[in-house]
């Protein structure tokens, strides 16, 4: 997937430019809106993303642009560092799919991207994974390590989906509490940390095993791939959803 990336700010630019590529996205950057709108008269892209934090406001000509565009029906988000609730109306009220305020969780950009992709057909929703001999299949809910089923709880399942859809990129606790115990859950820590303990044994995550899963106590877990043995085979694009979540994740 080919996104096209517009701000004056370049370290927001490289965060999400880190993100997206550790997910399988492309990303292209345009310090303008101008410049955007003229490539887009001979390029396509697969979504558009507008950073209004830096450099573009309401009154800017992107508004107009998007309010005015006929026929073309490239899916765009509006990420800004204004939490103000005019902004968001403007942007959506003018044509935008979405509208993402700063700060944001990684993993629930990663979702949202995903769930646009998916409503303008996009992207098909995936329903195999597979990185280092490891295998998910959502479908039946099962976990495979070099052909071996290993048997895990649906919440251990839908942690290890979250993870091996995301390799690269921090989930907090307060993203697994939400995907997994869903919303409203008084979720402790502990509780947390005792999933992750067992998912690290029962998939023997380590270096020698090509995968690690990492805690960063300020930004959460994530699932680091150190040799891809078996490379994934899925035709689909990678994909994760909080509502996909909800929809494997059962009490045990």
């Amino acid at each position: 997937m080919n996104i096209a990336y517009c701000t004056m700010d370049n370290a927001a630019f490289n965060q999400m430019h880190r993100l997206l590529t550790q997910v399988g996205f492309t990303c292209e950057h345009f310090s303008s809106d101008q410049v955007l709108i003229r490539t887009l008269r001979r390029r396509n892209f697969d979504l558009i993303c507008f950073d209004v934090g830096v450099g573009l406001s309401e009154n800017d000509s992107f508004f107009s642009w998007l309010n005015c565009r006929s026929g073309d029906k490239t899916p765009i988000v509006v990420i800004s560092s204004s939490r103000s609730a005019e902004m968001a109306a403007t942007a959506l009220d003018s044509g935008a799919d979405d509208f993402i305020a700063r700060p944001f969780e990684s993993v629930e950009v990663v979702a949202r991207l995903h769930a646009i992709l998916r409503r303008c057909g996009r992207t098909e929703v995936r329903r195999t994974i597979e990185r280092a001999g490891f295998k998910l299949d959502k479908e039946t809910r099962t976990f495979y390590d070099r052909g071996e089923p290993v048997e895990l709880t649906p919440r251990e399942f839908t942690m290890a989906w979250l993870f091996f859809s995301t390799p690269g990129v921090y989930i907090s606790r307060e993203s697994l509490s939400v995907a997994i115990w869903g919303v409203g859950s008084d979720i402790t820590a502990r509780t947390i940390e005792q999933h992750i303990y067992k998912l690290r044994k029962k998939l023997h995550l380590c270096p020698e095993r090509g995968a690690i899963l990492r805690t960063a106590y300020t930004q959460g877990y994530r699932l680091e791939i150190t040799s891809e043995d078996s490379p994934s085979t899925s035709t689909n694009e990678p994909e994760i959803a909080f509502d996909d979540m909800a929809s494997i994740s059962t009490s045990v």
